[in-house]
């Protein structure tokens, strides 16, 4: 009895001297946790690097709202189309005709472009909405294959009613002109008689077209000369080889006559401008009578590509 109370302190005393010894290395325990784990260290923004984050802040939403703002009070670039194009270009315009439904679309984008860009204005003439639609396929039907073509040498078309002269006179006995591309004080004119527009694009059994004509001239003197050479458009290797079919056709039109106007053989200027007013009204015919010139003249247009 007396050995098991004994025993008994023993052993009370024996847990009590555990506790002791836990308790006291609990401290190096947790500093070797400490050690092990270091504790997370707090990361501070310098004043400065806040009040620079701030204004960013406060400069990127007044940036946001200045183009959300911007984007709905910016107005719409409208059409210069009048609602009926397409039923008017169906009805006058032969190469339109032509085109399968995305060619037109290409047509019909690239003439409402070329009306945005290009004023036209009646001089003792009235200009209707198929005036203007016709002035615009004669600019874009020798440039159609001609991508991101730009008349950067035309701001103005002037609408006559009728024939003028060479001073642009409408009175007189001397008035024969129907179009012409303007110099001198008219640089960047076109004009343009409204009578010769319109039988242009009406009758389709000959191979005259007045504003293609001008167009054409235009295109020519992009490059700087006037002179029936288009090297603008016309690849350098083949520059000597429409100088010579050229030459050779003017000289067979003046010495037998020929189908092509008789006005291509006055010079090389109205020689391009003639053959490529024939190129495009009657391409059947041109490459049955021409086929060198034709096929030259493709070439010229990118039309065979």
């Amino acid at each position: 009895m007396v050995y098991h109370l004994q025993n008994c302190k023993y052993e009370a005393n024996k847990v009590g001297m555990n506790r002791k010894i836990s308790m006291a290395l609990l401290p190096i325990i947790l500093r070797r946790f400490q050690t092990t784990f270091p504790e997370e260290k707090k990361v501070y923004l310098h004043p400065i690097m806040v009040i620079a984050l701030q204004i960013l802040f406060v400069l990127g939403l007044i940036v946001l709202l200045i183009l959300f703002v911007f984007r709905i009070t910016r107005p719409k670039r409208t059409s210069q189309l009048p609602e009926n194009y397409k039923e008017l270009f169906t009805d006058y315009v032969k190469f339109y005709r032509q085109l399968d439904e995305e060619g037109k679309e290409k047509f019909e984008k690239r003439a409402d472009h070329f009306l945005s860009a290009v004023k036209i204005t009646g001089v003792n003439a009235v200009v209707e909405d198929i005036d203007r639609l016709l002035i615009a396929a004669g600019a874009i039907i020798p440039v159609y294959s001609i991508p991101d073509w730009q008349y950067i040498n035309l701001h103005e078309v002037l609408v006559y009613p009728g024939a003028f002269n060479a001073d642009f006179d409408q009175g007189g006995s001397d008035r024969n002109i129907a179009g012409m591309v303007g110099s001198g004080a008219l640089q960047h004119v076109m004009v343009i008689t409204k009578w010769q527009l319109r039988q242009g694009f009406i009758n389709h059994n000959d191979a005259h077209n007045t504003a293609i004509h001008e167009f054409v001239h235009l295109v020519d003197k992009m490059d700087g000369t006037l002179d029936g050479v288009p090297e603008i458009i016309l690849e350098r290797k083949y520059v000597p080889g429409w100088k010579q079919i050229m030459e050779t056709t003017i000289m067979q039109m003046r010495a037998y006559g020929s189908d092509i106007d008789p006005y291509g053989a006055t010079n090389h200027t109205e020689f391009f401008a003639v053959v490529s007013e024939y190129f495009f009204e009657q391409p059947i015919l041109l490459k049955a009578n021409h086929p060198q010139l034709y096929e030259m003249l493709e070439r010229i247009y990118k039309t065979g590509e």
